[in-house]
């Protein structure tokens, strides 16, 4: 990016910054939401930013929150710095001043939710922000043990609690920079749609953003008794109990190593976790009657975002990335196939994997396996979200990417994940170097990709997308490939197995614990 000579300054509610111009752009990174959660702040919910005097450069991104090393160990994460400061926004903006009329969005990253980071190169949003006038806003909450980890002494929830206090800073600041705080859209991807989904159902987030997109929801929320129980088994791994105070005699960027060797162990222990076992993943989103009163699901049957417009799909093959990235491409068994099934299968056991292989008697072990665990992941959860709003007296618009990422020779297929390259532009970052790895981005991929752009500022600034609203009788989704079209929804096989079918919380089973 061209850096301009000219810097501008806005004034915050806790002090003036100066953005660069980039290009055609401003652009602001790195300002504070909230206070350091370090300290007596530590595992707390999220407090005001301190004030500051005279004039912060806000021209990098804030240090990520403490995460294993999965993430910050990885290439091209951009010069991430260091430090406490972890709770900032960035924004990108055609032009800041206080006219404050263009449609705002506010992008949530994914990552299981123990991963993630607002300065990742994947998620520069220039070209979003180019492609329909308006601003984009993208920032950083806590995740693994300090954002979501259930402990003694601490709110549940602390990362959905950050993100609430970003989406205050926007609906307080946000006009200086030349946005409308009436009009905000919040979109995430993976656990950043789960996110999206959670902030559905929060009293606290109500009346904080009009629009909604949900790329890819997990069905993984954690019952209380559950979230209890793998803390204390994280705590264990650092020779802790699952209080606050205990957890905070450990440096928080030592704290994600516990958070690892519990996922290490985790498939083991299918008897006590049930199907949260094999995702090696201790944290969601929990169902604490307080931060998060219930599931999205239930919450928007009830009607409690009818106000709200929204956005939900998948991709067509979501698992298969979790297959390439496993060594499992084309290596599923058929007892892998069949342990799969009886455990994600709605209804379980035998009569689980007798459904499925009923209704798609061709498949072999590696096509169920995935097919499965994308809809139990992913397909289902997405759809019924939809599903929801519309019988809480809402409106949905729901889609499916079938387009196949063109990396390992296409055999990643619509994979996870593969819907932010595309919708970003940012093809060779991140996870765009698997997915486009070794491969000229074509038209193809240009053309599709300012679909994805145009859809979605469409309704962050006007509501519609550009097909029709999701029904229960006609379902109509549009399907995003190189010729885009509306179709009944193509999942239909296993929307019929599914049929009925609930996500409530995920139970801690019977069996015992790990140590």
């Amino acid at each position: 990016m061209t850096t301009a000579d000219t810097d501008l300054v806005v004034r915050t509610t806790a002090g003036a910054v100066r953005g660069r111009r980039e290009d055609d752009l401003t652009v602001f990174r790195g300002i504070p939401f909230a206070a350091p959660p370090v300290g007596e702040a530590r595992f707390q919910a999220p407090r005001p930013p301190r004030p500051w005097d005279g004039i912060r450069d806000a021209d990098a991104f804030g240090p990520p929150p403490p995460q294993e090393a999965g993430f910050q160990g990885r290439a091209g994460v951009l010069d991430a710095p260091t430090g406490d400061d972890w709770l900032t926004v960035n924004v990108w903006t055609p032009q800041a001043d206080a006219s404050g009329h263009r449609p705002v969005m506010v992008w949530i990253y994914g990552g299981a939710y123990k991963l993630g980071h607002s300065g990742s190169p994947g998620y520069d949003a220039q070209h979003l922000a180019r492609a329909g006038d308006l601003v984009i806003v993208t920032f950083n909450y806590r995740v693994g043990i300090e954002g979501f980890a259930r402990i003694e002494g601490a709110p549940a929830n602390r990362g959905l609690l950050d993100q609430v206090a970003a989406l205050e800073w926007v609906r307080d600041n946000i006009a200086e920079f030349g946005g409308d705080p009436g009009k905000v859209t919040v979109f995430g991807e993976s656990a950043g749609a789960g996110s999206v989904a959670a902030l559905l159902a929060m009293p606290a987030a109500r009346g904080l953003f009009g629009r909604a997109i949900a790329q890819s929801v997990p069905g993984t929320f954690f019952s209380d008794e559950l979230a209890r129980d793998l803390a204390t088994e994280i705590a264990a791994e650092a020779g802790l109990r699952p209080t606050a105070a205990d957890l905070a005699t450990v440096d928080p960027r030592k704290l994600p190593e516990a958070g690892a060797a519990l996922s290490a162990k985790m498939a083991q222990r299918v008897d006590r976790w049930g199907q949260v076992a094999p995702t090696v993943t201790p944290f969601s989103p929990v169902v604490d009657g307080e931060v998060l009163p219930t599931t999205p699901w239930a919450a928007l049957s009830a009607g409690a975002a009818r106000d709200i417009d929204l956005i939900v799909g998948h991709n067509a093959q979501e698992f298969r990335l979790f297959l390439a990235l496993g060594g499992l491409l084309g290596k599923v068994t058929e007892e892998q196939a069949s342990a799969a099934l009886r455990l994600f299968a709605p209804g379980g056991g035998e009569a689980g994997e007798r459904a499925y292989r009923e209704a798609y008697p061709d498949a072999g072990p590696g096509e169920l396996y995935e097919r499965v665990q994308s809809d139990w992941l992913f397909h289902i959860p997405s759809l019924h979200l939809a599903e929801a709003q519309v019988a809480g007296g809402g409106r949905a618009h729901v889609y499916e990417l079938t387009w196949p990422a063109p990396g390992m020779g296409g055999s990643l297929g619509a994979c996870h994940g593969l819907d932010i390259p595309l919708l970003f532009g940012t093809y060779q970052a991140d996870l765009g170097n698997l997915l486009f790895a070794g491969v000229e981005v074509t038209d193809e991929a240009r053309s599709l990709s300012h679909a994805f752009r145009t859809s979605w500022t469409s309704f962050a600034r006007t509501g519609d997308p550009g097909w029709p609203a999701y029904d229960t009788e006609s379902r109509p989704v549009r399907v995003l490939d190189v010729e885009q079209r509306t179709v009944p929804y193509p999942e239909e096989i296993s929307r019929r197995l599914w049929e009925g079918q609930d996500f409530p919380p995920l139970p801690l089973l019977q069996g015992q614990g790990v140590r």
